[in-house]
């Protein structure tokens, strides 16, 4: 068995964006370098987003004040791309605006603009920024109030529900962070409290991917008919595409690593 990466990709705004990348940096118990850096708060309070922006444990229950493409679908006419410590929004292919998010000035600039384009999100706006304590609203501990995780698809997985469905699925419609090929269709439900290891980084595989309305969203649109999440409940008996790890190691991994077992 030759199970290797096929793409890999971050989103830096939670939810709202898709980076294609050729290599990542991981730390342990956060997961990629950069992932979900960046959240949008709507309709909160300036003392209400400094306690979600800086204290994980405050955000418990409050996830429906962060712009998502489950609240709000519009969105997903746009992209975020993070470079150099700029962040550029893009409505499909077309660039809006660019600023350095080391600015507060700028980065309000961009709030404000996100709130010109699309009037029916709740105000206000505000573009939060944690590299410590990423925005991932995931559950895989009970133990900890917060948890920050990796998703891992199959891409045999995604062609066998294409088939079964005879229908074709963007692998981007799941927002992947590691796409892996070489192995069987759904293997990876059987991997669950296994450790595995990519380039000398190992991994817990802790649960499957509960999916959301937000995969019945098609690319670059608004349009949520794809009814992909029935579906998948209709085809499979599960709601399920993927797993979540855990990062127990610091290190670096790159399209064509391969997936070991220890």
């Amino acid at each position: 068995m030759n199970i290797k990466i096929s793409s890999l990709n971050y989103c830096p705004v939670k939810s709202l964006s898709f980076q294609k990348i050729n290599k990542c940096k991981i730390k342990k118990n956060i997961g990629i370098e950069g992932d979900r850096n960046f959240a949008f708060s709507k309709n909160l309070n300036l003392d209400e987003v400094k306690l979600f922006e800086k204290k994980p444990n405050e955000r418990k229950d409050k996830w429906n004040k962060i712009l998502t493409l489950k609240n709000s679908p519009v969105l997903n006419k746009y992209n975020f791309i993070f470079e150099d410590n700029e962040l550029t929004l893009f409505l499909k292919d077309k660039k809006v605006l660019t600023i350095d998010v080391s600015q507060l000035t700028e980065r309000q600039k961009l709030s404000d603009k996100i709130a010109e384009l699309e009037k029916s999100l709740k105000q206000p706006l505000v573009l939060m920024r944690n590299e410590n304590f990423p925005f991932f609203d995931t559950s895989i501990s009970k133990k900890i109030n917060f948890t920050n995780s990796i998703s891992l698809l199959n891409i045999q997985s995604i062609k066998d529900f294409e088939k079964k469905i005879n229908q074709e699925v963007e692998q981007q419609i799941f927002r992947g962070n590691i796409y892996i090929d070489g192995v069987k269709p759904w293997e990876e439900r059987e991997w669950l409290s296994k450790v595995i290891r990519i380039n000398n980084v190992h991994f817990k595989v802790e649960k499957n991917i509960p999916r959301c309305v937000a995969i019945n969203l098609k690319p670059q649109t608004d349009d949520n008919s794809f009814d992909l999440l029935q579906l998948l409940k209709k085809t499979y008996n599960h709601f399920d595409m993927g797993v979540f790890l855990t990062a127990l190691d610091d290190g670096e991994i790159s399209t064509g690593d391969s997936i070991n077992f220890d």
